[in-house]
């Protein structure tokens, strides 16, 4: 098996190699890249930690992946195919947790990748660097991220990408704690039917790539080798083959929960077909584990919105019957990543955030790009603005603030966790919460904090504000009121957590819980007035309209609720959950649905007036500006619907 992690396994540090480096510190290559020292060496070549000087007034760091000249032309062709496969591969490839290709060139019979430098440890050599075994919560999240990322490839237009080579040397930890899927030698476009070379890394590869058949299912199964691998520190290379179900997880790690031990045992059948149909619902099965088994929400991917799409609920919408009445989109904007934040409308620019890392203002009435704004993390929040600032919270665990006009930075502040929740506006200060458990009140000018709120956990929602109070609820379910000093006046309790922002009206505030219930709450001190239970989790926030409140569930419906009483007026079920929030306009209510459709419903009697189908699950919500329904998809893109 030819095993590329020799060389590539350190494109930020690790790993032994075969053959001393050909480049010595101080080298320029191009006039351009200067060497500074060698991050790996193996036997086809080097990966050198390197300084872009176009960038001569900071420090740009780069890694170059070299390959020398082998003797035999037969193997020179193959490692140089391979290595330009690679190279025309990533350049092809943009998501958040594959590093970036910046250039490919030939110099003295050398080829040569100039890659992005991520500044970490992969996860074999962060295994070896630690004691005793790893937590269940570490892991399952670097699970998440990789089933997100597998999900991406599996989908990739114009085939589908296997990565094939799914292990822990493979998968870098970077100083965000983001993991990042590195060597891509022996990826390749699928094409079902088609065998190839048998190619991986004994242990980790599934019984049908030996056959030469590499499919998605195959990564399904590497992915849960390498789990299986992190937690039970049983390297799998010098382990019998297959043999996972002989050497339990909690056997060896009592700590494993029995829901992920599952999760696992499915993702490494023998037969392909029996297990996960997709990364995707992999994925969905450890959201839902790590729910069901803390009572939090706590996945950043999705932030402040979980999707919880079920395939089967998916494949039910995909059956769904056609739309009544027509609805057409007055444009569509591609973004290059997931859109799971909601848009602001003001000025006829529509700006939304996005989990390519940044936030775009597109023209509202033509959809064209105006700008966007680069963060250091995924924007799973929406935007809040005051006069010509913008301000965001970003993964990268600070609060943004940006000329709505230029979309140049003016400030930013930094808390101590990502930032999932969104901004308030209010007196002269923002308000926003944080996973470092803390609600931030800072300086609308200066950017400096005011002070700040300890909660119990972290906080998700966006905040509600009064005359002279803020309200927000935390992770572990604790409801707080606020002065804006400071001081905690009142706080309540739910049971599960409160990723839901709470609504003020009339002096009430409604919020929901990932309890399954939506609760009116007395603004002044915090009797509660009414609950209201749903079927399934609540993380939709609500819309009120009259005496009627709006709001999801992830039980896959749209609720209609009697704010007098808390007794449902109707309600109007989607093919997928309900995380999105409604929106109200001109007596329809419009809200997006895990199954991918945008639904408006009429106020009067909770009937379907249009629906309109995106290409991925939508967990943003909509707005409605000018008679234009503006709302994001999990498919990439920003759509102006005809309200």
């Amino acid at each position: 098996m030819f095993d590329t992690h020799k060389i590539t396994r350190s494109i930020s540090g690790g790993g032994q190699g075969q053959a001393e480096s050909s480049l010595k510190s101080g080298v320029t290559l191009q006039n351009r890249y200067l060497i500074q020292s060698v991050l790996g060496v193996g036997g086809m070549g080097s990966v050198y930690k390197a300084r872009d000087m176009h960038f001569p007034n900071v420090t740009k760091l780069v890694a170059v992946k070299e390959i020398i000249n082998l003797a035999d032309p037969s193997m020179r062709e193959l490692v140089v195919r391979t290595f330009e496969r690679e190279a025309n591969l990533l350049a092809e490839l943009n998501h958040p947790s594959i590093p970036k290709v910046y250039d490919y060139f030939t110099q003295n019979d050398k080829s040569f990748l100039v890659m992005e430098y991520i500044d970490g440890k992969d996860l074999e050599a962060y295994l070896n660097d630690t004691t005793g075994l790893l937590n269940e919560e570490t892991v399952v999240e670097w699970a998440i991220q990789l089933c997100d990322v597998l999900s991406y490839l599996h989908n990739h237009k114009p085939e589908p990408v296997i990565f094939r080579d799914m292990k822990p040397s493979n998968v870098m930890l970077d100083h965000h704690n983001h993991v990042r899927l590195i060597d891509f030698g022996i990826a390749r476009g699928f094409q079902a039917g088609q065998k190839g070379t048998m190619i991986g890394t004994e242990g980790y590869s599934p019984p049908e790539q030996y056959r030469g058949e590499a499919s998605p299912a195959g990564d399904i199964y590497a992915l849960g080798a390498t789990v299986h691998h992190l937690l039970t520190r049983q390297d799998p290379r010098v382990e019998p083959p297959f043999s996972f179900s002989d050497r339990p997880i909690r056997k060896v790690n009592p700590a494993v929960s029995i829901e992920l031990e599952a999760i696992i045992n499915a993702s490494l059948n023998y037969n392909p077909a029996e297990r996960f149909p997709s990364p995707q619902a992999m994925k969905e099965a450890l959201i839902t584990m790590r729910r069901a088994k803390t009572g939090v929400f706590t996945n950043p991917l999705i932030g402040a919105a979980p999707t919880g799409v079920a395939p089967a609920a998916a494949v039910g919408a995909a059956k769904a019957a056609a739309p009544t009445g027509e609805v057409t989109s007055v444009w569509v904007f591609k973004c290059e990543d997931e859109i799971r934040g909601n848009p602001l409308v003001v000025n006829n620019v529509v700006y939304v955030g996005v989990y390519d890392n940044n936030l775009y203002a597109v023209n509202a009435t033509e959809g064209k790009l105006l700008w966007k704004y680069a963060t250091d993390g995924g924007l799973p929040g929406s935007p809040a603005i005051h006069q010509d600032l913008l301000f965001i919270g970003s993964e990268d665990k600070r609060l943004h603030a940006i000329s709505a006009k230029s979309g140049k930075i003016q400030w930013t502040y930094y808390t101590e966790g990502p930032v999932r929740s969104s901004p308030r506006v209010a007196e002269g200060h923002i308000f926003i919460g944080s996973d470092d458990a803390h609600l931030h009140a800072v300086n609308l000018s200066t950017g400096r904090r005011a002070w700040r709120i300890q909660a119990t956990d972290a906080i998700r929602c966006r905040p509600a504000v009064s005359t002279d109070r803020v309200y927000f609820g935390c992770e572990s379910g604790e409801f707080y009121c606020a002065d804006f000093g400071g001081e905690t006046k009142w706080r309540q309790k739910a049971k599960r957590a409160l990723t839901s922002s709470p609504l003020l009206h009339q002096g009430v505030l409604y919020v929901g819980s990932m309890d399954g219930q939506v609760y009116a709450f007395n603004a002044q001190d915090g009797w509660p007035v009414w609950r209201f239970r749903a079927n399934k989790p609540v993380v939709s926030s609500a819309a009120v309209d009259g005496n009627l409140l709006f709001i999801g569930s992830v039980d896959d419906s749209l609720y209609a609720i009697d704010i007098r009483s808390g007794n449902k007026a109707w309600s109007f079920e989607t093919g997928g959950q309900v995380t999105s929030s409604p929106a109200v306009n001109k007596g329809v209510v419009y809200v997006g649905s895990v199954d991918g459709y945008v639904y408006a419903v009429e106020i009067s009697n909770g009937k379907l007036k249009w629906k309109f189908r995106s290409g991925g699950p939508i967990t943003s919500s909509p707005i409605v500006a000018n008679d234009i329904v503006y709302i994001g998809s999990f498919d990439h893109n920003l759509y102006a619907l005809t309200a």
